[in-house]
């Protein structure tokens, strides 16, 4: 627990009604969106202002307390679950648009901001901020941050931190960095920038962010395509986008991921076919017309038994939501669901959906994929059961493979969920152990007293879903 001569010290700070340590406030924060990882923090402190986080990690860094930043806890590499202890950072009392510069196209947040808050805000204006996590009506601009979090835009418009232009950072000793700001270029200096986009809470805490904006596209169309075979739909995939075609979403769904879909939502998604590809472009309506009806013949080409453009606004909403809802239709099926992430070059998505196929039979094991098929980030889904270790064990092993598999094929252990706990053991298929070495240089710059999220990232223990310390 927190000595009783810190305790007063971060009440100070903070005030007593935000500096939580009960058993129930504790059991919240225990855990975030990762199935089956639990470990109690010690505290959780509630700032509302910058120089309080100065205060806060000042102290903490001098009494070696970990400091777990969070968001809303989406996470699902148990990225803001305390493993080693010590204090949750929340940001909900620091949750407001500080600015919408129409001007120089930017808005400037708190990280305690929702995602789906500020894109309604900036689209009132006729501005758009194209990051679009599933988990977007409730996740936090701090911890699309700190995750580097991608979506279903991602192909056209790239992910988080192509739209992160400036920040206000903390660092552990309580010094005040600022990266960035408005400027279009600017190349002074190491981009610190980029380097906290993505760094999972583990070199400071993110206390203002300056986000880039675009104009509202005029117009939007959605297609869905249908295929018996899963390779004819792969190689449509790399067809429109060796025809020049960059879809503003190209996403994937298997059989048993439409059938579960369509249960849970009911907006005509069809189960009776192998593969669909949902389909998306916006942009000027004469582009986007264009556009759509290229794609359409390119479909027909790659062996798609049905081409399909929503007739009305409406019908390409329900279809949008379906895809965004798939995590909580396969929840529904068993009592525990393991989502991840696994990335690979597009050209190369039929050969790891057919190898995560193979793998699911080989360990006897259900695995549902989805995912975005344009930028071959795919989402391999178990539903299974917690309380039966024999399942489990297999589940560990299928998706061991299935991220071995990954880096064969050029990919990699994630695209867009991070790596936390529950990747760390691969870290090194992926960048090599000069890579990891380097890494840890860095985390040991900004943090020799690794009390920024430590045991995240670099650990090399076997991977686990483990209680600790609860």
């Amino acid at each position: 627990m927190v000595p009783a001569t810190i305790k007063a010290r971060l009440i100070d700070i903070v005030g007593e009604n935000q500096y939580r340590d009960s058993n129930e406030a504790r059991l919240a924060y225990s855990y975030d969106a990762t199935p089956n990882f639990q470990a109690l923090p010690d505290a959780v402190l509630m700032p509302q202002t910058t120089e309080q986080i100065r205060a806060i990690l000042r102290l903490c860094d001098e009494s070696r307390i970990p400091i777990v930043p969070r968001g809303s806890g989406t996470n699902l590499c148990a990225g803001t679950c305390p493993t080693e202890g010590g204090i949750v950072l929340t940001f909900n009392r620091m949750n407001r648009i500080l600015e919408i510069d129409e001007e120089n196209l930017t808005a400037t947040v708190q990280p305690g901001v929702i995602t789906k808050t500020l894109i309604e805000a900036v689209e009132a204006r006729n501005l758009f901020y194209p990051p679009d996590p599933s988990s977007m009506k409730i996740s936090t601009i701090g911890g699309n941050i700190n995750e580097c979090s991608g979506g279903l835009r991602g192909l056209k418009y790239g992910v988080t931190k192509d739209y992160v232009l400036g920040l206000e950072i903390v660092l552990p000793n309580g010094d005040l960095v600022r990266t960035g700001g408005k400027s279009t270029k600017d190349v002074a200096g190491y981009d610190l920038t980029k380097l906290f986009v993505g760094s999972e809470g583990t070199l400071g805490v993110i206390t203002e962010a300056t986000l880039k904006l675009v104009p509202m596209p005029e117009s939007k169309k959605t297609m869905l395509a249908l295929f018996e075979d899963i390779d004819a739909a792969a190689s449509t995939v790399s067809a429109i986008i060796a025809n020049r075609i960059i879809p503003a979403t190209l996403e994937f769904l298997d059989q048993p991921t439409c059938k579960v879909v369509e249960e849970y939502a009911k907006v005509g998604l069809p189960t009776d076919v192998n593969a669909v590809l949902l389909i998306e472009q916006d942009g000027v309506p004469e582009v986007v017309e264009r556009d759509m009806q290229r794609i359409a013949d390119i479909c027909r080409e790659g062996r798609a038994v049905s081409v399909k453009i929503a007739q009305s606004l409406a019908e390409a909403e329900a279809l949008s939501t379906a895809r965004r809802t798939a995590l909580s239709a396969l929840a529904r099926m068993k009592p525990t669901t393991i989502l991840e992430d696994a990335t690979v070059p597009r050209s190369k998505i039929g050969d790891m959906v057919k190898a995560i196929n193979d793998i699911a039979k080989k360990y006897d094991v259900m695995i549902c994929t989805f995912g975005h098929a344009g930028d071959g980030n795919l989402h391999p889904t178990c539903p299974t059961d917690a309380r039966d270790a024999g399942e489990m064990h297999r589940v560990e092993q299928a998706f061991e493979e299935i991220f071995l598999k990954a880096i064969e094929l050029g990919g990699t252990i994630t695209g867009e969920h991070g790596v936390g706990v529950m990747k760390r053991p691969y870290l090194a298929l992926k960048v090599g152990e000069a890579g990891v070495a380097a890494m840890q240089a860095v985390k040991s710059a900004f943090d020799p007293n690794n009390i920024m999220n430590p045991g995240k990232m670099f650990a090399k223990d076997a991977r686990k879903r483990v209680v600790i310390n609860g």
